[in-house]
């Protein structure tokens, strides 16, 4: 513990800290308290792109969501590792289903990522479709090499390459990883993990949430894109499900190389829906 790089980046730049057993946070992430009682997480990375990434996204799209996202105090470039404040509030997927502070999350979710998405945004081309298309033939093609789908299967999620290839979609910065899991509820709303975030199709970034709660609870959908202040139109929702293909084929993929078997399921449930 000692030895540990998180650890010795915090007492450089906050003094006395103490370490808080939290058993929801990744193995990565730890949690710390100073003298003064004030909260904050150490994130070590063990992939420098990633660290480079999210390194990028407080510092140069953090201003665009002050009071909403934490602040870097500190990094280790050599270590891959972050000190970041800590955002008040319990997470967003503690909070009981179908209960109205659920509703109001997805709410307020909307609302925070509508302001960052209008602040980034950027007119449609055909370059966002295009390497997305190529990013998700390489997932097909993995998921074909370990012997994942049948060719209908592969078909049809060639099919949706297509789609995106040749459509034209206007792009901002996206979290891409956004789902209550990320949200923090309280006097404010707020957003963590940054580390997939990047200038992607605007549309992309409602993907998690459309395939892993909008479907089974439409009313949560639409308490968000009232805070959004734009709904999706046809071709929007006809993309969004194009963009299922992603989520089902990488699914597949990542749960079959880390044995989760949750992940699995959850793939195989989209790519069913897609076939």
């Amino acid at each position: 513990m000692f030895d540990d790089p998180r650890l010795n980046l915090a007492r450089g730049a906050l003094g006395e800290v103490r370490v808080v057993h939290d058993p929801t946070l990744p193995s990565r992430v730890m949690r710390l308290v100073n003298t003064d009682g004030d909260e904050f997480f150490a994130k070590q990375h063990s992939e420098r792109d990633r660290y480079t990434r999210e390194l990028h996204a407080y510092l140069a799209w953090g201003s665009r969501l002050i009071g909403h996202v934490p602040r870097v105090v500190g990094r280790q470039d050599r270590t891959c590792t972050l000190l970041l404040t800590a955002v008040p509030g319990v997470r967003a997927d503690t909070v009981a289903p179908g209960s109205p502070e659920e509703e109001q999350a997805h709410y307020e979710a909307g609302r925070v990522l509508g302001k960052l998405h209008h602040a980034t945004s950027a007119p449609r081309t055909g370059a966002v479709g295009t390497e997305l298309a190529q990013r998700l033939r390489g997932w097909i093609a993995r998921a074909d090499r370990a012997d994942l789908i049948s060719k209908v299967e592969r078909d049809r999620l060639n099919h949706n390459a297509d789609v995106l290839a040749n459509t034209l979609m206007d792009s901002a910065v996206c979290h891409l990883d956004y789902q209550p899991r990320n949200w923090l509820i309280g006097d404010a709303f707020g957003l963590c993990d940054f580390e997939h975030m990047r200038r992607d199709a605007r549309i992309r970034d409602f993907t998690r949430l459309e395939f892993r709660r909008w479907q089974a609870v439409p009313s949560l959908r639409t308490a968000f894109f009232a805070g959004y202040g734009q709904p999706l139109n046809d071709t929007e929702q006809r993309l969004l499900e194009s963009f299922g293909a992603i989520e089902a084929v990488t699914a597949l993929v990542r749960g079959h190389e880390q044995d989760d078997l949750s992940l699995s399921t959850h793939g195989r449930t989209v790519l069913t829906r897609l076939t």
